[in-house]
């Protein structure tokens, strides 16, 4: 089983950002109290016995906005039902994770964090709506090192109407002066969502796949082996196992706001209001998942990252269509899976075996 604990409180609001996040105002107190609710809860629910959580990952929002202390109860909570080598990762924001935090996080139990940079150039971070610096950024994963952290990732965005081969250099650039001091490195094209500052300024997406590509096969060259479409690992020990967990399509709990479970065949969805969820932390939406979603979310996941796609769960005209993908060298076939070894038409090939 894996574990999602959202913190929707930020600092400021990036303008990219749709997912749920928060002033803290004096919220934490009461939304921890509820967060802890919803743990017990479902911790029975389901049935969890000690040592079953292979996974636990805390997002965002920012939870490195929050102080170390109020991890702590939620901790003494799930402790005894982490297997012995969890992967227990944290998000962070370079300007919020002190060195004073990551060492209370560390000692808590986290022992992987991920710091979303999205990128060194002081314009283009403007322009994202991020309030760090590269200073800080260099800063956070120095002290990250010293609070003991060896398992560190950083998120970038491209693909913004800033960036153009100059522009992508000099992330490429940085990326090598940090290189030594992160294992996991996550680069997602920037996506125009609605309800952000963003939206309906599709103009901010630059939609350049020579760019896209050109990004990739640098980053590559850096000695990151990409294993999704926007996440590099320097190893196969570093690769994120939590979302591995997703991709996969294993059943996750997700407790806190706006937060999202997986079981079975089933999608549970938390409110997305926070005095609701405060009043109510164990209310679920339920979404029934059908064979098709299942199928088509198999085949989207699986083709977008080296999981692949399982021929025992395609059915009869999708195993056709896979074998003259794999005949035309955009498939490759191992021991009755299909992989895909170019992410970057991972979507069109997911259309295609799902029509």
């Amino acid at each position: 089983m894996h574990f999602y604990i959202h913190i929707p409180f930020c600092e400021s609001k990036c303008h990219y950002c749709a997912f749920t996040s928060l002033k803290k105002e004096n919220y934490e107190k009461s939304y921890f109290k509820a967060l802890s609710d919803d743990i017990n809860f479902h911790l029975k629910k389901f049935n969890i016995h000690h040592n079953q959580i292979k996974t636990l990952f805390i997002g965002g929002g920012t939870p490195s906005c929050i102080d170390a202390k109020n991890y702590e109860y939620i901790f003494e909570i799930l402790h005894p039902y982490l297997t012995k080598n969890a992967e227990i990762s944290c998000e962070a924001n370079p300007n919020s994770a002190t060195l004073n935090w990551l060492k209370a996080m560390k000692n808590i139990g986290i022992n992987r964090i991920s710091f979303g940079a999205q990128s060194f150039h002081s314009e283009k971070l403007k322009f994202l709506g991020r309030i760090h610096d590269q200073d800080m950024i260099f800063k956070a994963l120095e002290n990250s090192h010293k609070a003991g952290f060896a398992n560190i990732n950083l998120d970038l965005i491209y693909d913004t109407k800033m960036d153009n081969k100059k522009m992508l250099e000099f992330e490429l650039l940085n990326l090598e002066k940090i290189k030594p001091l992160i294992t996991h490195l996550s680069a997602y094209n920037l996506t125009i969502e609605p309800r952000t500052a963003f939206a309906k300024k599709e103009n901010f997406k630059k939609n350049a796949p020579n760019l896209m590509k050109f990004f990739i096969q640098e980053i590559t060259k850096l000695d990151f082996f990409q294993y999704e479409i926007s996440n590099f690992s320097k190893n196969k020990n570093s690769m994120c196992k939590h979302n591995l967990g997703y991709w996969k399509g294993k059943d996750y709990i997700g407790c806190g706001l706006s937060a999202v479970g997986f079981h079975k065949n089933q999608r549970f969805y938390t409110a997305k209001n926070l005095k609701s969820y405060i009043q109510n932390p164990t209310f679920r939406n339920i979404e029934k998942l059908s064979l098709k979603d299942l199928n088509l979310e198999h085949l989207f996941l699986g083709l977008r990252s080296t999981v692949g796609i399982q021929e025992k769960k395609l059915n009869l005209k999708q195993r056709e269509k896979a074998h003259l993908l794999t005949k035309e060298k955009k498939l490759e076939f191992k021991k009755g899976v299909y992989y895909n070894p170019n992410f970057l038409i991972s979507d069109e090939l997911a259309l295609y075996l799902s029509s």
